[in-house]
């Protein structure tokens, strides 16, 4: 069993920054890939990045590519993302999630599937204003 905790989350004008934190439980932390996604008011839950066990290949939705980078600490079963020259259209409730890979390194499809991760987070409250 994997819990994860989100925080960093909040309201910030557009092009701010924010830089949320998911801290994971467990002694195994390094052998799950992570992935952030986010789901908007009457829209369906979307990939935003996802990193592989190691940290070292990081994926992104095209949205946000450029802008926002994800990394992790795996002496510190955490997680991060971070949000720069942040957009209204980026308001969501971001959720981190977490799924077993014992190593194994696929490819761009095996970390962009919200249905493949089997570890939720509550969710973070990011508001964007214009």
């Amino acid at each position: 069993q994997v819990q994860l905790v989100e925080s960093g989350g909040g309201l910030v004008q557009a092009g701010g920054s924010l830089r949320l934190s998911c801290a994971a439980s467990g002694r195994t932390f390094s052998s799950y890939v992570m992935g952030w996604f986010r789901q908007a008011p009457g829209k369906e839950r979307e990939f935003v990045a996802a990193i592989n066990s190691s940290g070292g290949n990081t994926y992104y939705a095209d949205s946000v590519k450029g802008r926002f980078t994800i990394s992790r600490d795996n002496a510190k079963n955490t997680v991060y993302l971070q949000m720069n020259s942040l957009k209204p259209e980026d308001t969501a409730v971001f959720y981190c999630a977490a799924r077993y890979s014992g190593g194994y390194y696929g490819s761009r499809a095996y970390y962009t599937n919200s249905v493949d991760y089997n570890y939720w987070g509550q969710g973070t409250q990011v508001t964007v204003s214009s």
